[in-house]
């Protein structure tokens, strides 16, 4: 089933249970489905669902953080609110260990040696953890290996 479909089923419960928070949260992810199927002008595959997706979670997480170092806790909770509801149709994270690996086998696989394979290495990871971890901590993680 596609994960438009699944949060049209969801928005529609929501509204039916009267849950305004869930409903406006539903309702601005499937607009940024839409909104890349229609750039795109096709239906979007599985990992575009889940790259809309991160970056719905990331923009939620991003403004939470602008939030609190304003003093504005409500808004920094409502925000984390509408996280969590984005993060139910996420897969479960990679592990620690997992990605570790992940990455190891990408620079052996790769022949990595220093920072300047870099992307090489990034371009082998980041489609094995679409959507099951951040970039930036790949990329860290990543840095650490080949310094």
């Amino acid at each position: 089933m596609s994960l438009i479909v699944l949060i049209e089923e969801e928005l529609r419960e929501a509204m039916r249970a009267r849950d305004r928070l869930r409903a406006d949260t539903l309702r601005l992810t499937l607009s940024s489905l839409r909104a890349a199927e229609k750039e795109l002008q096709r239906p979007l595959g599985e990992s575009e669902e889940l790259q809309v997706l991160q970056r719905e979670r990331k923009r939620r997480t991003e403004a939470a953080e602008a939030f609190r170092e304003a003093g504005r806790e409500e808004q920094a909770d409502a925000e984390d609110a509408e996280l969590a509801v984005i993060e139910e149709f996420m897969p479960e994270p990679v592990s620690e260990e997992e990605l570790e690996r992940i990455v190891d086998d990408a620079i052996a696989e790769t022949g990595a040696t220093s920072l300047r394979d870099l992307g090489r290495v990034m371009a082998d990871v980041m489609p094995q953890v679409a959507g099951r971890a951040d970039g930036s901590t790949v990329s860290r993680l990543v840095r650490e290996k080949l310094a």
